[in-house]
């Protein structure tokens, strides 16, 4: 009888730790995502983001080497080296082509990246849909993960969570199959 009282004394303590433990772990998770993706459909002001550092690295050279122009909304964008730039102030400034924007043929080594019944191509932090005879700027659709984040990206707060920021696009570290990855959560509104 006593072996019996000690063993649901036992099953007892071991329910209830293993029940607080799941709680906790489904909390912390929960609360994150709300943040972003019950507002505004995955929208944020970027009054509210705040930028781990103050100033944003702006990239210019004075040349580009084997550079091709495209023109879009009447601005010319000049791809070199796997990157875009705009010109000013007697500068190439490196940008991230916006949503609309459209090229003929893909960055070299994309990535293509599928997410529901969507294919995308991702290059330089970019994402591309495959439209007509070329690939258009897109934004990404919320829940989309890609396994490596685009080296200019910025980490940012938004309410006391913590993101990863390019493009305007926030994605949030999450553990898949035991590798890290980043899924997009929202989109930072100018």
């Amino acid at each position: 009888m006593k072996n019996i009282i000690k063993l649901l004394v036992l099953f007892i303590l071991l329910f209830f730790h293993t029940g607080s433990e799941t709680m906790f772990a489904q909390n912390s998770k929960k609360s994150k995502n709300t943040v972003i993706v019950k507002k505004n459909n995955g929208r944020v002001s970027s009054k509210a983001v705040v930028y781990k550092k103050q100033k944003k690295k702006v990239v210019a050279v004075r040349t580009l080497p084997n550079r091709s122009t495209v023109k879009h909304n009447g601005i010319n964008y000049y791809y070199s080296n796997n990157r875009f730039y705009t010109y000013s102030g007697g500068r190439y400034i490196l940008i991230a082509p916006k949503s609309g924007f459209r090229i003929n043929t893909l960055p070299a080594g994309y990535i293509k990246i599928k997410h529901a019944n969507r294919n995308y191509f991702w290059s330089s932090g970019v994402f591309y849909d495959h439209v007509d005879d070329g690939y258009e700027v897109v934004e990404p659709e919320i829940g989309t993960v890609i396994y490596e984040l685009y080296e200019d990206y910025e980490r940012v707060e938004i309410e006391g969570n913590s993101y990863y920021e390019f493009d305007n696009v926030l994605y949030e570290k999450i553990q898949i199959d035991g590798t890290r990855a980043y899924e997009v959560v929202g989109f930072i509104e100018q």
